[in-house]
């Protein structure tokens, strides 16, 4: 059986990371994806970072199983390309700044007029509303001024840092394609459609509440400034290498002591109980970098694990996709695109048992498929030639 979105049309007019990651998401998951660029210069991300045959390794893993279309949306003309696309679509999702849709002419109040069932998703970097709602912003922005920064740096007195991928583009464009399927399951119950709305602000304030927060949940009684948990992360270095090492309960602690051959530290009084452990935290695992420097990561990771002391290697990006346990999920697949060659990618990460989704179609070239689409929607072959003269549809040569 095809994927679980077998049968719905998504109008992808989005652009570099957060909009096409989420539709890909959607396209992974079986759904008929049509990314809509300009016709003299497409989506950024074509030309960003590492490249083959004219195809960024960014462009390839955020828009595979898509067709693409190339539309002058500015002209008449190519708006109501747009409008009778939307006529047959069951989403459409954009992620412009707010007012930019409307003065296009292909806002949702314009889309409903022509399909009221539509689900209409607006990805904003603010929001709609608010002094910075109409500010540019960029991935590192959205951490700074979200917290993440200062959750990454360790505490508020630290110096801020940021993590050092993405993470509020790719956590908007999931929190986007759940969204999208949870309206269309509401539109299945009541046969409505209707507007979506989630900005990059947002997505990752409601992300990091639910483990960061704390110190701003009792209102009333807010902690000024949140201290570190630990003045190190949880990666210990060994005679070879780097492992983490993550201990939560007795059981775990008490392993972890025999391991590494201090049995002595289960009698100290510091580290007696688990709130014990946790106020010390920083002595506790600076005694456990002590000690695990006297061997080599290897030896380590095969005492802790006798030992069920969850640990793990930390690895380089090259080294993890060969490790034995990211091979037995199938998670990094190998394909063949027509263009770029052999690439390897990941599979959609959720499984479905009856629905499974598949690799139909590498990442598109720039308007590849909009003659294919404007013949789908009623164009003759005459009209599509016309419009591609006139500059308002791109198709290849």
């Amino acid at each position: 059986m095809p994927g679980p979105l077998d049968g719905f049309r998504v109008i992808d007019f989005t652009t570099m990371i957060a909009g096409p990651y989420g539709t890909m998401i959607l396209a992974d998951q079986g759904a008929d994806v049509i990314k809509v660029e300009a016709p003299r210069q497409g989506d950024h991300v074509r030309r960003a970072g590492y490249a083959q045959s004219e195809f960024s390794a960014a462009f390839l893993n955020n828009n595979r199983n898509k067709r693409c279309i190339a539309v002058d949306v500015k002209s008449p003309a190519g708006r109501d390309v747009i409008l009778r696309l939307a006529v047959s679509a069951d989403v459409f999702l954009q992620n412009f700044r707010p007012g930019v849709m409307a003065r296009l002419g292909i806002d949702y109040d314009d889309l409903k007029a022509v399909n009221p069932k539509i689900v209409y998703v607006s990805m904003s970097g603010w929001g709609e509303k608010g002094p910075f709602a109409h500010k540019p912003v960029y991935d590192p922005i959205i951490q700074a001024l979200s917290g993440l920064a200062s959750v990454q740096g360790g505490s508020d007195e630290a110096r801020p840092r940021l993590i050092r991928t993405i993470l509020p583009d790719k956590l908007t464009g999931i929190t986007a394609a759940q969204a999208v399927s949870s309206a269309l399951l509401a539109r299945e119950r009541t046969g409505e459609g209707q507007h979506v709305r989630l900005s990059m602000l947002d997505a990752v304030v409601a992300f990091m509440w639910s483990s960061d927060m704390g110190s701003q949940t009792f209102v009333g009684r807010e902690v000024d400034v949140a201290r570190a948990a630990t003045f190190i992360d949880l990666i210990y270095e060994t005679k070879s290498g780097y492992i983490s090492v993550s201990v939560m309960n007795d059981r775990q602690w008490d392993g972890l002591c025999h391991a590494v051959g201090h049995p002595e530290w289960l009698e100290d009084e510091r580290f007696k109980t688990p709130g014990g452990r946790d106020r010390n935290a920083d002595e506790r695992l600076e005694l456990t970098q002590g000690a695990l420097l006297e061997r080599p990561a290897e030896e380590w990771l095969t005492i802790l694990e006798d030992a069920g002391v969850p640990c793990a290697p930390v690895l380089r990006r090259s080294e993890m996709v060969k490790h034995p346990q990211v091979e037995a999920t199938g998670i990094v697949m190998e394909l063949d695109h027509p263009d770029a060659g052999r690439i390897r990618q990941t599979r959609n990460a959720a499984r479905f048992e009856k629905t499974p989704t598949e690799m139909r179609l590498g990442a598109p070239h720039h308007g590849q498929h909009t003659a294919e689409v404007l013949g789908e929607l009623g164009y003759g072959d005459a009209e599509v030639a016309s419009l591609a003269a006139e500059g308002v549809v791109g198709i290849p040569a």
